[in-house]
């Protein structure tokens, strides 16, 4: 059963949508306002991320610009009262992404804890779920 989105949830998904923006995403003042300072990530690539490199990324001359990213399927359930997890499937150049994402209220404001995107193909998308062994 899934469980209503609470206030919480919804702050985060707006959140998160923010931080979706092209314009977010190249504007590092705008980005380091929705990341929490111990943010840590696990990007498609396999690469890791801290706070400073993805702030450094993007102010570096030969940064590409942000593509825009079209999301879906995005849930959320409120773990504790100053704790989301967001998940959702993004779609940018051609690449697909399941997304996970752990936002933490800090000084009344939604932050990005933690984030990990995990490429897949269309047909990985339509396969069934493989069943747990009882």
């Amino acid at each position: 059963m899934t469980e209503p989105a609470t206030e919480a949830v919804n702050a985060a998904m707006e959140a998160e949508f923010r931080l979706l923006d092209p314009a977010v995403r190249s504007t590092p003042a705008l980005l380091a306002q929705l990341l929490h300072p111990d943010y840590g990530e696990f990007g498609t690539s396999g690469r890791l991320w801290n706070r400073a490199s993805i702030l450094a990324g993007l102010q570096s001359h030969d940064a590409p610009a942000p593509r825009p990213i079209t999301a879906s399927r995005m849930q959320g359930v409120q773990l504790a009262p100053d704790v989301v997890h967001l998940t959702f499937d993004t779609e940018s150049g051609g690449h697909r992404a399941h997304r996970s994402s752990i936002w933490r209220l800090t000084g009344g404001e939604w932050l990005l804890y933690f984030h990990q995107g995990t490429r897949f193909t269309e047909a990985e998308a339509d396969a069934p779920s493989p069943t747990v062994a009882e």
